[in-house]
C-alpha cells in the first residue's frame, strides 16, 4: 500500500535531519574517544567532510522521498539506502577533494578510502539505521497507529 506523497516527503525530511545528527554526533565522539581528525589528510581543506556528508543526506532524502511512496520494504529501503548515501558520499568526497587538491586519481582513492575505512563509513551505516526507521513509521502510519498525543490533546476522547 503506498502513502501520499506529502506524507513521504514530510517523513524524509525528518529523517535527512536525523542522519545529519548522527552523522555530526558519531563523528564528534569519534573524534573525542580515539584522539583523531575525521580528515586526517591536512590538503584536503576544511570543506571535504561537511560536502561529503551533504551530498550524502541529500541522496538519502530523495532516496527516501521517492521511496517511501511506493512502499518498499523497510530492509530494501535500508539497503538501498547504504548503497546510495556511500555512493553520494565517494562522489562529494572525491569532487571536493578535487577542488582542494587539483588531483582527480588521488581524489578517487582517498574518497574511496574515506568511504570505506575511515569516518566516512559512519555515514552509509546511518543512513542505513535512518532508512528502516523512517520505513517502519510509514508503515506505521498505513497500520492506522496515530501519533501520541500529550495529556491536555486527550481531554475530550476518554
Amino acid at each position: 500500500m503506498a502513502t501520499n506523497s506529502t506524507s513521504s516527503w514530510a517523513v524524509a525530511g525528518f529523517a535527512a535531519a536525523l542522519h545529519v545528527a548522527l552523522i555530526v554526533a558519531a563523528f564528534g565522539f569519534v573524534s573525542l574517544l580515539a584522539d583523531v581528525e575525521p580528515v586526517p589528510d591536512p590538503e584536503a581543506g576544511r570543506l571535504v567532510a561537511p560536502l561529503t556528508v551533504a551530498a550524502s543526506v541529500i541522496a538519502l532524502l530523495v532516496l527516501l522521498g521517492r521511496g517511501l511512496g511506493r512502499g518498499l520494504r523497510p530492509w530494501s529501503l535500508a539497503g538501498l539506502a547504504l548503497l546510495a548515501t556511500w555512493a553520494a558520499g565517494v562522489v562529494g568526497a572525491t569532487v571536493s577533494y578535487a577542488a582542494a587538491t587539483g588531483t582527480i586519481l588521488a581524489s578517487l582513492l582517498f574518497a574511496l578510502s574515506f568511504m570505506t575505512v575511515g569516518f566516512g563509513a559512519i555515514i552509509p551505516v546511518t543512513g542505513a539505521l535512518v532508512a528502516l526507521l523512517a520505513a517502519v513509521t510509514v508503515r506505521a502510519q498505513q497500520g492506522g497507529v496515530e501519533r501520541p498525543k500529550w495529556p491536555w490533546e486527550r481531554d475530550g476522547e476518554e
